[in-house]
């Protein structure tokens, strides 16, 4: 008996055939799992991820540009929205435009909203803007800031359907109140 030999031991041609043998046996499996499982998957991920992505949760947005970006006290942004669906709550957000050379921190707004065959109801809103020690809330882009503030504590059912009217107006002490680009108005379904 010769030492590094083992007694039971096998022709290397026994272990070459072996070797192939797992080695194509892991190239069959392999294949059927691609072919029959994962290019399925894979195919089918890109139209799962643009169908679970078409949820649209927005109703209805408009918004209107300042003339100038100098907003007079006599300048209503006013547009009207279809609701159909009076079982669902929404969300009602005032939509702002600003540049970062606005001098407040903060915007009073006069926003009104008119039901179908009902008399326009106006309150004043306060919508904060930023702070001097975090900067202007929203998303900025060079000096042009954009913000969306909720203005209904909670979402809101609207009890007819039909046509509703809106209109937006600045009751600050500037008349006209320079750097606001744009004011508007979003609607979105509550989740």
């Amino acid at each position: 008996m010769q030492i590094g030999k083992f007694e039971n031991e096998r022709p290397a041609s026994f272990f070459n055939l072996q070797i192939k043998f797992c080695k194509f046996a892991h190239y069959l499996i392999c294949t059927l799992i691609m072919k029959f499982f994962l290019k399925p998957i894979i195919a089918a991920l890109p139209v799962i991820c643009i169908l679970s992505s078409c949820r649209q949760t927005e109703v209805f947005e408009k918004d209107t540009v300042i003339p100038g970006y100098k907003w007079q006290s006599n300048f209503k942004a006013a547009g009207a929205f279809m609701i159909t669906d009076t079982v669902s709550e929404y969300n009602i957000y005032i939509v702002i435009r600003h540049t970062d050379a606005y001098s407040y921190n903060n915007i009073w707004l006069n926003a009104g909203l008119q039901a179908p065959g009902d008399s326009l109801q106006e309150q004043k809103t306060n919508l904060a803007l930023g702070n001097d020690a975090e900067g202007w809330e929203g998303i900025g882009m060079n000096d042009i800031w954009e913000t969306k503030k909720l203005i209904t504590g909670t979402p809101k059912r609207f009890k007819k359907a039909g046509e509703y009217r809106f209109s937006i107006s600045q009751i600050m002490r500037d008349d006209p109140l320079e750097h606001v680009m744009s004011i508007g108005l979003r609607l979105e379904k509550a989740p």
